[in-house]
C-alpha cells in the first residue's frame, strides 16, 4: 500500500486544517446561513493571503485580491436525503503531493431539482466524507475539474441532519490546482457532475 508523502511543514499544515475546521465550525453554529456565508469568504480570503500553506503562489499571496464569490442563494441550500444502497465503488486518485488518494462510494445525496451526488469516504487512516460537484459552468465561469463542496478531512464540514447531508452549494470552493498547477487533487468523477449551471460559491480562479 503507497504512504502518503510527509508534508514539508507538518506544524504549518496542521494550523491550516485547524483554522479551517474552526471556520467551519463557526458556520455551522451561525443560523443566519447569509451572514455565516460572508464570514466564510472573508474568512477563506484571508487565510489565501497569508497563510503559509495557502495553494497561491507565495509570491502572488500579498496582491491576491480575494476570491471572486457569488451571494448567497438559499435555494442552493439542502439538506440532501442521503441514500447509502448503492454499490460501493472505489476511486483512486494520483496526488503527486499526497501520494495515491482511496475513496470508496457511501452513498448518493438527492438534491430537489439538481439531481444526485455521489457521497465518497477517504478510505486512510483517519478517514472523512468528500463531495465534489462539476456544474455545467465548469471550465468557463467554474473551475473545470470541478469544485468541492465538502471535504472533512481538511475541515470542511457543513454538518448534517439525521437521514440528511447539509449540501450548501454557496460554499462549494476551488480546489488547490485551481491556483497553482503544482497541485494534483481529487476531482469530480462522472457521478459528480449534474448538468444545470450552479451560479454559486466560489468561482473559477484565473
Amino acid at each position: 500500500m503507497e504512504i502518503a508523502s510527509v508534508p514539508a511543514n507538518p506544524l504549518a499544515l496542521l494550523d491550516w486544517r485547524r483554522r479551517v475546521a474552526s471556520l467551519y465550525a463557526q458556520v455551522r453554529a451561525d443560523p443566519d446561513r447569509a451572514a455565516a456565508h460572508e464570514h466564510w469568504r472573508q474568512g477563506r480570503d484571508h487565510l489565501l493571503r497569508t497563510h503559509p500553506e495557502s495553494p497561491i503562489p507565495q509570491a502572488d499571496r500579498s496582491q491576491y485580491p480575494g476570491a471572486t464569490v457569488v451571494p448567497y442563494d438559499p435555494t442552493l441550500c439542502f439538506e440532501a436525503p442521503f441514500d447509502r444502497d448503492v454499490e460501493r465503488i472505489s476511486l483512486d486518485v494520483d496526488t503527486g503531493t499526497d501520494g495515491t488518494v482511496r475513496f470508496r462510494r457511501v452513498g448518493v445525496a438527492r438534491l430537489e431539482g439538481l439531481g444526485t451526488l455521489d457521497v465518497w469516504w477517504l478510505t486512510q487512516y483517519g478517514g472523512g466524507l468528500f463531495v465534489p460537484i462539476k456544474d455545467a459552468l465548469a471550465g468557463s465561469r467554474t473551475y473545470g475539474g470541478g469544485r468541492y463542496v465538502i471535504d472533512t478531512v481538511k475541515g470542511a464540514d457543513l454538518g448534517s441532519t439525521g437521514d440528511c447531508l447539509v449540501l450548501d452549494l454557496n460554499f462549494a470552493y476551488n480546489p488547490s490546482c485551481a491556483y497553482d498547477p503544482i497541485w494534483a487533487c481529487p476531482l469530480a468523477p462522472a457521478g459528480n457532475v449534474v448538468t444545470d449551471a450552479v451560479l454559486a460559491g466560489e468561482l473559477f480562479a484565473n
